[in-house]
């Protein structure tokens, strides 16, 4: 896990009213030019021939500027640079929170939570490079949307591993990253189907690592198998919160622990 975004986690920080409620119910019962770009791309879940289609940034010519993989590349580089505040989110934390906020019921002003992710305002260069990074955050949330509603399963910019070092690992930086997305409107996640978001949430929790130090999560973590049962679930624990929150007729089927 990047130090610079998550030293609060580190620290043993945890969010108690939503473990509270996680921890009730049936929740625990059912348990990276061309090069850069094209990485980029396929870690936003992009196509190399969606990377070339995406909408350009445009000069006042009317001339495209860059690709929508070649934006992504900047973002990256602007989000993982050293000069952020500490606690501002990196770019696959920032995937991550992204995802979250396209899922929740409610929808949060453009404005603040791009103010929430960098935690403090950014020292731009100029009000042009504000302009194009905002953008292409804007952009970022536009199409994970579209793959969220999409049928085909959802690809995070990470393995679905949380490897050796797992505070170390892009993944967890990925869930940490999703669930600041919920905090910021948590009461909303929760308001209705309580006991299936919290069922939902759980692979992803699990990979954040952030409530390690409670008595059930602590259990999880010390089985390496149902670790990992949970962890490859995350993609369809995101489907099927993006049903449940913004197409509840559609009501998924609780997830089930896989067994080897």
């Amino acid at each position: 896990m990047p130090a610079k975004a998550y030293s609060w986690a580190m620290q043993g920080l945890r969010p108690p009213s939503l473990a509270s409620q996680l921890l009730q119910g049936s929740a625990f019962s059912t348990l990276q030019e061309q090069c850069a770009g094209e990485q980029i791309s396929r870690a936003a879940g992009l196509t190399a021939q969606e990377g070339l289609e995406f909408p350009h940034l445009f000069n006042s010519q009317g001339s495209p500027l860059m690709s929508f993989a070649e934006q992504l590349t900047r973002l990256q580089v602007f989000l993982d640079a050293d000069e952020l505040h500490d606690e501002a989110l990196d770019y696959v934390a920032a995937h991550g929170y992204l995802t979250a906020l396209s899922i929740c019921s409610e929808s949060v002003p453009d404005r603040e939570w791009i103010d929430a992710l960098f935690a403090e305002e950014p020292h731009y260069a100029d009000d042009t490079e504000r302009e194009a990074i905002e953008t292409t955050l804007l952009a970022l949330k536009a199409h994970i949307a579209r793959q969220l509603a999409s049928d085909e399963e959802f690809e995070l910019p990470c393995d679905l591993d949380l490897g050796e070092e797992p505070d170390d690992s892009d993944l967890r930086g990925w869930c940490i990253g999703f669930m600041e997305g919920v905090f910021l409107r948590e009461a909303a996640w929760f308001e209705t189907a309580e006991d299936e978001v919290s069922e939902m949430l759980l692979p992803i929790m699990v990979g954040s690592g952030l409530f390690d130090e409670q008595p059930e999560f602590e259990d999880i973590a010390k089985d390496a198998n149902l670790m990992d049962d949970m962890i490859v679930q995350i993609p369809e624990a995101l489907t099927a919160l993006y049903l449940l929150c913004q197409a509840p007729d559609e009501k998924p089927a609780i997830l089930k622990p896989r067994h080897h």
